[in-house]
This record gives structure tokens, sequence and C-alpha cells, in this order.
């Protein structure tokens, strides 16, 4: 009887399986259901409120086949991903005439708890992208202990262009606030301001999504190296642009020069001249420790060898949106303006120290975009005011 067992153990260890290699593979790397391929826009989620439900899992599934495709998913993606961070609700006009783009916070919904008690204090931080000014970022009030908050608070940007609105994007970060510790993310929006129309308020209603990854193509795979490689040119284009410092609006008016008939008999001088107002800057960069600046505002008419066509404004104290108001007057003929180039610069006024260079910048006929068309605008428009918004940037002139 013992020989007969050994004869039968013998049989069963050398028989063997006949698995191909296609069935072998699926069994080691397939146990569940066939799963479908990520797509790029898995990657970029774009989610609405009535965006369908997703589709529950079929009722023919054992539970064994439930729990082994369950268990993948949990390897297969991060946790984080996988919970819903909120959504907001906001509204967006821009006021072309006034060159001023209105944010709405409305309220925001179904928000991730970020503090013990199983809430949070949130509040929403706007930003214009690109820009790296910290007076380019607006901010709502905090709404303590909410998952549902309700702001209805207006953030209003000054001094917004037409070529603003079609090359930037409007950032709105949720954020939860902390006294002891850092202010925590909890999801961010974002909207190209192209998609806005002028004069036309837009509603606003989406789910709050993690901040786009920024990967290495050695790290990632084959999906993800494209994406990987079009941001690193996004940030590196970003990197070589000029800084945006804050914004300038300028007036510019050449006064044509007075006929004979129509001057005063004491007046001395009867030719033409340009007319310089500075009106006002709006999110300036802070300079002091203080989180503001002490603005001033020096222009310089180039080129100008007794160097006698340098002016500048009062200082203003403690602030990043100034108000000037102030005007000077160049005595020169229509021909020598276009040949000259205007310098403005915007300065942060140190006592008993150099004071620091916020930004500036220059019109005439080898200027570029926004700054040549107002130079070429006022010489065409003799006796008339033109008024423009310029971009500051970090570069000295």
């Amino acid at each position: 009887m013992r020989h007969l067992q050994l004869v039968h153990m013998t049989v069963r260890r050398t028989k063997k399986l006949n698995i191909s290699i296609q069935e072998h593979m699926a069994i080691n790397v397939c146990p569940g259901p066939i799963r479908p391929i990520r797509q790029i826009s898995t990657y970029f989620p774009r989610l609405t409120p009535t965006s369908p439900t997703p589709v529950s899992p079929p009722a023919a599934l054992s539970p064994t086949t439930m729990v082994s495709s369950a268990s993948m998913d949990a390897i297969s993606s991060d946790s984080d991903d996988c919970t819903s961070l909120g959504t907001l609700e906001f509204e967006l006009r821009y006021e072309q005439r006034s060159s001023q783009l209105h944010c709405t916070v409305l309220r925001a919904k179904g928000l991730k708890p970020m503090d013990f008690n199983g809430l949070a204090d949130p509040y929403v931080k706007v930003h214009l992208l690109p820009g790296a000014c910290k007076a380019n970022k607006l901010k709502t009030k905090t709404i303590r202990n909410s998952l549902n908050p309700v702001w209805n608070e207006t953030l209003t940007y000054v001094g917004i262009t037409q070529e603003d609105m079609l090359r930037k994007t409007l950032r709105l970060m949720v954020c939860d606030e902390d006294k002891l510790t850092h202010n925590e993310f909890i999801g961010e929006s974002r909207v190209a301001l192209r998609r806005l129309k002028a004069e036309q308020s837009k509603h606003f209603h989406t789910c709050l999504e993690h901040p786009p990854p920024l990967p290495s193509p050695s790290a990632t795979g084959e999906a993800l190296r494209g994406i990987s490689c079009y941001l690193r040119e996004w940030e590196k284009e970003q990197l070589h642009s000029l800084e945006e410092r804050g914004r300038l609006l300028l007036s510019l008016q050449f006064v044509p020069p007075l006929a004979e008939e129509d001057a005063e008999p004491d007046d001395s001088w009867r030719g033409g001249g340009l007319c310089v107002g500075v009106k006002r800057c709006a999110h300036l960069a802070a300079m002091d420790v203080n989180g503001f600046s002490d603005p001033y505002v020096k222009i310089y008419l180039k080129p100008d060898m007794e160097k006698k066509s340098k002016h500048k404004t009062a200082v203003m104290k403690k602030t990043l949106n100034p108000e000037f108001n102030e005007e000077f007057f160049y005595q020169i003929s229509w021909s020598e303006v276009a040949t000259k180039t205007l310098e403005v610069t915007v300065w942060d006024y140190d006592l008993g120290r150099s004071n620091d260079f916020i930004g500036g910048v220059c019109l005439g006929a080898h200027s570029l975009g926004h700054a040549l068309r107002h130079w070429t605008d006022c010489l065409k428009n003799k006796g008339q005011q033109v008024e423009r918004w310029h971009i500051l940037t970090n570069q000295l002139p």
C-alpha cells in the first residue's frame, strides 16, 4: 500500500500542465477584469457638477473580482487623487473701458476637511499667470469652520489690457488658513481670460483640482513624456520672459503751436509741446519688509545733453496702488518729439540709503507693442489726450 502511494505521488509531480505563454501572462498580469488604458484626458480632468456619475460595477461580478479590482485601483492611483476636493462658484467680468477685471467669488461646496475637527478655515486667493509679483495676488476673507463657505466678495484687477486678456490665465486657489502652521492648499481652478467677452459677466461652477504636475521625463512612463516636455518648455519660456512689477497709467498729449491771433500779448512761448500725465500705478511690487512700498515716478525725455528733462512726482507712503495725478510739460516741436524717447521709471523711496528700482517702461519710435502704439497715437492725434496702461518690467531702461 505504501508503494502505491509513492507511485501516485511521483505521477502527480511529473505531470505537466499545458499552459500557453498568453494564458500565463493573462493570469499573472490581469487577475481581474481588463481595465481600459488611461487616456491623456485622465491626467487633466475637467469635471463639472453636472457631469454624470461613474457607472457602478456590474452585478454579475463576483465579490472576489470586485475586491481584486478595488485593490488594483488602490495600488495604481494615489488616495488623494481619488478624494473630492469640492466645487467653487464665481463670476468674471472684464470692463474694457476702465481696464478692470472683476472676479466675484461666490461660494464653495463640499471642501476637503483640513482640520482635526473635520472642518476647514477656507479663503480664496487669485493670481494672474504669468506674473510673479506679490501685488498680483488678491485674496478674500477667511470663513471659519466651514466646508461650504459663502464669500460673495469681489476682487478687482486694475490696468488689465486687451493683450492681457489674450495671453493670461486667472488662477483661483482655495486654501485653509492655519494660525500656528503654514496655510494648506485645498484645490484650484484656472480660467483662460480669452474665454471672456468684454462688458459681459460669465458664471463659472467648477470642480477644484490638484495643481498640474511637473514630472521629470526620466522618471515617468511613455504616456507622460509629452506632457512633461510641454510643461518644461512652458516653464523655461516664463523664466526667460521679463518679470512684471506692476502697472502704470500714463497720458500723452502733444499740444500744437498757437496761432498768432490766438496767442496772448504776453505769451513768450507760442510753440507746441508734449504734456506727460502720470495718473496712477496699480499692483506694484512690494519692496519693503512691511509688504508695501513708498513709490514715486521719474520721467526723462532722451536724448538730453543738458539733462534738464528729468522730473519726478511726489512720494506716496506705504501703498502698492498710488494715485499721483501730476502733469509735466516739455516745450518741444512736433518734429523733435518724433526723434525722442520717453523713459518712465517707478522707484521705492528709502530714507538713508539708495532707492529701490521697481519697474519701468520706454515709449518712443523704437519701442515695441503697446508702448509703440501709445506713442504713435499721441503723434497722430495732435491736441488730444491719449491714456494707456503700461506693464512695468524689472529691466532698467
